[in-house]
């Protein structure tokens, strides 16, 4: 596909907030395009999501994992949640990850986000987090875009946390 055809696809996902066929363009994007570029591209799906997020509030309405855009909202929400968790932000990490755990209706996600909020509130590294609490090989046979599968120290992380109140 041509730069021209893909910014096309792009505007036109943009303007009918279809953050799902702004993913399924990602791998061409992510090819055709600039880090500049790319940087805009991925803020766009942020605020997409962000929008999606408040409307979702508004209207006292739990996300739908079956549903497309509301799986692709999550999954956005899910990046921004770890780029900050990345950066050594874990409060604002944790409270997204406390956010995203009571916006699915469904529980696994829901559970897995609750173990990140923990591991942020922590002050775990994502690193560590991810060496230590994730089981990355068995989240990456799942095939989820959020780590969804933890070793047993995860829950020491929870006996823990439960001790504390």
């Amino acid at each position: 596909m041509s730069k021209k055809a893909l910014k096309k696809k792009i505007l036109e996902a943009q303007k009918s907030a279809d953050i799902a066929s702004l993913y399924l363009l990602e791998q061409e994007v992510n090819e055709l395009f600039d880090e500049e570029t790319l940087h805009g591209y991925y803020a766009n799906i942020l605020d997409l999501a962000l929008e999606k997020l408040t409307d979702t509030l508004e209207s006292h309405r739990i996300m739908d994992m079956c549903d497309v855009q509301d799986f692709a909202t999550l999954r956005a929400l899910y990046e921004y949640a770890m780029e900050h968790y990345s950066v050594k932000k874990a409060n604002d990490a944790a409270a997204l990850f406390e956010v995203l755990s009571g916006l699915s209706r469904d529980e696994k996600f829901s559970n897995a986000m609750k173990l990140h909020q923990i591991a942020a509130l922590e002050n775990l590294s994502l690193d560590d987090f991810l060496e230590k609490i994730a089981d990355l090989p068995a989240t990456e046979k799942a095939r989820t875009f959020y780590v969804s599968h933890f070793t047993k120290k995860a829950q020491e992380l929870l006996n823990n946390k439960s001790k504390k109140g």
